[in-house]
């Protein structure tokens, strides 16, 4: 199968997105299977979204299915926005307790391992 240009600047406008939205493509683990072309996965990046473990998939479909997606995720973010049910103040706010509760779970988790050794 060959690709054009306008397929590649698709996908580099697709990797843009997800960077900004805190994710990255990657190969899905589950072994799909599609008929139709290639599957890709998206995944968290690093520790940017904290409620999800780094190796979740967050979705599994094709180029415009993903695509699709996307501005689907955005429009909500931007309703969201609209209706000031959300700011980036109470993101981060969220994020960092999300973050402060997964290292205070790991951190009572090997105390507990320590002391049973």
């Amino acid at each position: 199968m060959s690709i054009g240009y306008s397929t590649i600047r698709k996908i580099e406008r697709i990797k843009e997105v997800c960077a900004k939205m805190g994710l990255r493509i990657g190969n899905p683990k589950g072994g799909y299977d599609r008929d139709y072309g290639d599957t890709l996965a998206v995944f968290p990046s690093d520790d940017a979204l904290p409620i999800y473990s780094r190796d979740a998939e967050i979705f599994v479909g094709n180029l415009d299915e993903l695509n699709r997606w996307l501005q689907g995720a955005q429009w909500m973010h931007d309703y969201y926005i609209m209706l000031k049910l959300v700011d980036k103040n109470k993101v981060q706010k969220k994020e960092d307790g999300a973050r402060h509760e997964r290292l205070a779970r790991k951190l009572r988790n090997e105390e507990f391992a320590l002391k049973g050794k």
